[in-house]
C-alpha cells in the first residue's frame, strides 16, 4: 500500500484514570499487533488517564460540545471499530470510562463493532466485561462482538519477545490475534449495515 493511500481506522480506548497504567500499557501492545497483522489498519489511543473529560451533563445536549469532546468525536467517527481496555476498580469499570461513553449517544460509534479487553492485577477482570456489555452499548449503538479478552495478573503479560513468552502469556496474545482478525472482519461487515440505508438515527436516537 503506498503512503497516498487512505487507511482503514480503529480506536483503542484506555479507561484507567492512572496516567501510567496498565490498561494503558496493555492498548499499546494491541495497537502495536493489530498493525502488524493489518498492514491497512492505523489505529489511534484514547488515554482516559491523559485525556481527560469533563464529567458529562445536560448541556451537551443543547449547547456546542465540550472542546475536549471535539477532536475525539472526529476520531471516532472516522474509526470502523473500537477497543475497550477496562481496569476493574472494585469490581467496576473506572469512572472516566463511564463518563466517555456518556458523550457517545450522538453516533460516534453507531453500528461499529466493539471488542472488550478487560484487565486486573490480580485474577479478576471479568466484571469490566459483564458491565459494559450491560450498558454501554444502548445509546452508543456500539455492537460488542462475541470475543473478549480477560486478562488476569496484567503485569506478568505482554512483556518479553514474542519468542520468548510462555504459558498463559503466550496463549493471550494467541487469543488476541485471534479476536483482532475476528474484530477486523466484523468491522467490514458492520461497514455494510451502515451503508445499507435501513438506520434511522434520527427516529430512533437511543436504544431501550
Amino acid at each position: 500500500m503506498s503512503d497516498t493511500q487512505i487507511k482503514r481506522r480503529w480506536t483503542i480506548v484506555s479507561g484507567s484514570h492512572r496516567p501510567k497504567s496498565e490498561s494503558g500499557r496493555v492498548a499499546l501492545f494491541i495497537k502495536a499487533r493489530a498493525q502488524e497483522l493489518f498492514s491497512d489498519l492505523d489505529v489511534s489511543i484514547i488515554d482516559l488517564g491523559k485525556m481527560q473529560l469533563p464529567f458529562w451533563d445536560e448541556r451537551m445536549w443543547t449547547a456546542e460540545p465540550t472542546p475536549e469532546w471535539v477532536p475525539i468525536s472526529q476520531m471516532l467517527k472516522a474509526s470502523e471499530a473500537l477497543i475497550v481496555v477496562s481496569a476493574e476498580w472494585a469490581g467496576m469499570v473506572p469512572a472516566a470510562l463511564k463518563n466517555f461513553f456518556l458523550y457517545c449517544g450522538k453516533g460516534d460509534l453507531t453500528h461499529k463493532p466493539g471488542m472488550i479487553v478487560g484487565v486486573s492485577s490480580g485474577p479478576g477482570g471479568a466484571y469490566p466485561v459483564a458491565e459494559l456489555r450491560a450498558s454501554s452499548y444502548k445509546n452508543s449503538h456500539l455492537c460488542y462482538i462475541p470475543e473478549q479478552l480477560v486478562i488476569r495478573h496484567v503485569e506478568e503479560v505482554f512483556k518479553s519477545e514474542e519468542a520468548d513468552a510462555k504459558g498463559n502469556d503466550q496463549y493471550l496474545r494467541n487469543r488476541l490475534k485471534y479476536s483482532l482478525t475476528v474484530l477486523n472482519e466484523y468491522a467490514k461487515a458492520l461497514g455494510r449495515v451502515r451503508e445499507s440505508g435501513v438506520l434511522r438515527p434520527k427516529d430512533y436516537p437511543f436504544g431501550m
